[in-house]
């Protein structure tokens, strides 16, 4: 096929928003659309290649492959090789076996799948993974496992028919993602039959392009129309967010945009002069490269700082990564892209091997739980105890309504079943050792927890029927006489101030669907929560309402954990560096929900937690060198252990074996 310069400054396009998106810089709150920019263009080149030999009947299949080995591997080897080291001076236990993991997908392109299935709740934060980037790569490569063994299987049959049935599959996949944006946004995100349609738009411009008797564009259209795809992009870039539902709809404006500049940005354009200026076409060569470096510069900066880098380290870090990507493209793409230096033999058997051993030494990772075991005393000390992200039933303990309602709970405690502990992940935190706690009293009470999953009735919508999961619960725990006791218990403020450290407070849905703004949040609340009380003061059922434990700027865990390892303090000094918070900043982020909880006061059981964690005006989450928190909210077992016999002590069950 013949160079289009436009093409590779289009990449360019695709490329420098993504990295400065990533790098935190909010002018490019939308960056995330290069990676569509990307689909778009492989779209395009990879099925005009294939068009091109199939017309001329040399289409191979090994041949294909062998160009993908060789255009993918050596450039995203290198930088998995190089990343190793660096995770494993830089990275705690936990983040080494998630890294771990990912050199297994990422060497099986399966990462897509791994990070869809990590993107939950407890899962590290998707900034601070250094392969994360690479489920791009993943997508790509299991859409070429299917799309050139349907041209071969299909071309037979005639380009029209092979049009009618990918024109099916775009519209069928663009569906599923209209759909999933909202439904289930991290399969959405991540997943190709969400995203194949994105490939498809750049297939079906080829398909156009590829016409021997298609009619040239007059250069007045020509030029509205690459001006009008390089604005869509640059909207999509500037005008997105994270917020933005995607890739539905939405990402039809940049994906068109792309697809306009394909068809219509030539070198006889201003528009094509303009996306093909040497620079542009410049970074567009090295687009691959810098992709794959920038994620792995970011992550392990952010890793190794405690605070979080600057914008000038980011910026310093994004010349990196084009430094880097000029670097590894000159010496390592474009070398191996010669034929005549490097066999077909040896790519399949090198990128075997290779493959093998990042397997091999990821496999390691995951199984040694991140090589923890060659980690210092005071570092195992700290992940030794039980955190929330593996509490005993909190992953199972929202089931799902159907399930609910045939009265299928998750249960802690063995024996006499009389009590309902229901609430969000705060709940959850403490499911492991009430477990243990019930069980030596020969007593078991239903569980529900979900991640901000208020334990009201009629209250919020956190997402994944959580508000009729929730009064499903509510309404097979009333029907059970054997159930005398309801335990509520919930990061109570999510619900009226908002997610903690959220500048913006949570708009929540109350019961008639109607989205609250935030100024109606503690409205909301107040008439949820008295109707929860209500409901079951009706149903006669005791309720203990435990306030909420408070909550703190900085992980607890990963923060002392950074100290341990990267400075080699020790344990109580580490955690003597944690930053506490005032009693009173726990007062006033409680404030509205005190206020409710004041007007229930003597009909209802209630355990306030303040002395448990606060001592002399100050808040603490580490007392005497041992931790009571495993993040910045959750309590771990040893915090929970503070709580739990209080709570039960409530209805009559001492704490005596203990």
């Amino acid at each position: 096929m013949d160079y289009r310069r436009e093409i590779d400054g289009l990449r360019a396009l695709a490329v420098l928003p993504v990295i400065l998106f990533h790098a935190g810089f909010e002018m490019f709150s939308g960056g995330f659309v290069g990676v569509d920019v990307f689909f778009v263009i492989s779209g395009y080149l990879i099925t005009t290649i294939i068009l091109s030999e199939l017309e001329q009947g040399k289409f191979s299949i090994v041949n294909f492959y062998e160009r993908r080995a060789r255009r993918i591997l050596p450039a995203l080897f290198l930088v998995m090789l190089i990343c190793i080291p660096f995770a494993w001076f830089w990275l705690l236990p936990s983040d080494i076996m998630d890294f771990s993991q990912s050199l297994v997908a990422v060497s099986v392109f399966a990462s897509n799948i791994l990070f869809w299935r990590k993107s939950g709740y407890f899962d590290t934060a998707a900034e601070l993974k250094p392969l994360l980037h690479t489920w791009s790569l993943a997508v790509e490569e299991q859409y070429y496992v299917l799309f050139p063994l349907f041209l071969m299987l299909f071309w037979k049959l005639g380009k029209r028919w092979i049009l009618v049935t990918l024109g099916l599959v775009f519209v069928a996949s663009l569906a599923v993602a209209q759909w999933a944006a909202y439904a289930k946004p991290a399969a959405a995100f991540y997943l190709l039959p969400t995203r194949g349609w994105e490939l498809l738009i750049g297939a079906f411009a080829a398909f156009y392009l590829s016409k021997a008797n298609r009619k040239e564009f007059g250069k007045g259209l020509s030029e509205v129309a690459g001006w009008l795809g390089v604005a869509l992009i640059m909207y999509s870039v500037f005008a997105y967010s994270k917020t933005t539902p995607f890739p539905g709809f939405y990402a039809l404006v940049p994906t068109i945009g792309t697809v306009l500049i394909i068809l219509f940005a030539t070198q006889q354009t201003t528009v094509g002069k303009f996306v093909g200026n040497k620079a542009f076409v410049g970074v567009g060569l090295i687009s691959y490269s810098a992709y794959l470096w920038h994620q792995p510069l970011f992550a392990f900066a952010r890793h190794r700082s405690f605070d979080n880098p600057t914008h000038n380290v980011f910026l310093l870090l994004s010349l990196a990564s084009l430094l880097l990507a000029f670097l590894s493209w000159r010496f390592v793409e474009s070398p191996f892209r010669n034929k005549k230096k490097f066999s077909r033999v040896s790519i399949f058997l090198t990128s075997t091997f290779l493959s093998a051993c990042f397997i091999s030494v990821g496999l390691s990772g995951h199984l040694s739980n991140g090589f923890s075991e060659y980690r210092s005393p005071a570092l195992q000390a700290i992940y030794s105890v039980p955190d929330v992200a593996s509490s005993f039933c909190h992953t199972k303990g929202l089931r799902t309504v159907k399930e609910l309602n045939a009265g299928d709970f998750c249960k802690v405690g063995n024996g006499v079943e009389s009590l309902a502990v229901i609430g969000d992940s705060h709940a959850g935190a403490l499911f492991t050792y009430m477990d243990s706690f019930l069980s030596q009293r020969s007593i078991s009470a239903f569980a529900v927890s979900g991640g901000f999953c208020a334990p009201l009735l009629n209250g919020f919508d956190a997402g994944e029927n959580c508000r009729e999961a929730t009064e499903a619960a509510f309404s097979q725990i009333v029907k059970n006489p054997k159930v005398r006791t309801v335990i509520l218990i919930a990061e109570w403020a999510n619900y009226t101030k908002g997610f903690r450290d959220n500048d913006t407070p949570q708009a929540w849905k109350d019961y008639d669907g109607k989205a609250s703004t935030p100024s109606e949040n503690v409205v909301v609340f107040r008439r949820s929560f008295l109707k929860t009380l209500e409901f079951l003061e009706k149903h006669n059922k005791e309720v203990v309402l435990v306030y909420p434990v408070p909550e703190f700027p900085l992980p607890a865990n990963n923060f002392v954990a950074k100290q341990v390892l990267l400075k080699g303090l020790s344990l109580s000094s580490a955690a003597s560096l944690l930053p506490t918070i005032s009693t009173n900043s726990y007062l006033e982020r409680n404030a509205e929900v005190f206020a409710v909880f004041n007007e229930v006061k003597g009909t209802v059981k209630e355990l306030e937690v303040e002395h448990f964690f606060c001592r002399n005006q100050q808040c603490f989450q580490f007392f005497d060198g041992v931790p009571l928190y495993s993040d910045t909210n959750h309590l771990n077992i040893t915090g929970a252990k503070m709580l739990v016999p209080e709570i039960f002590r409530l209805v009559g069950i001492d704490s005596q074996l203990d």
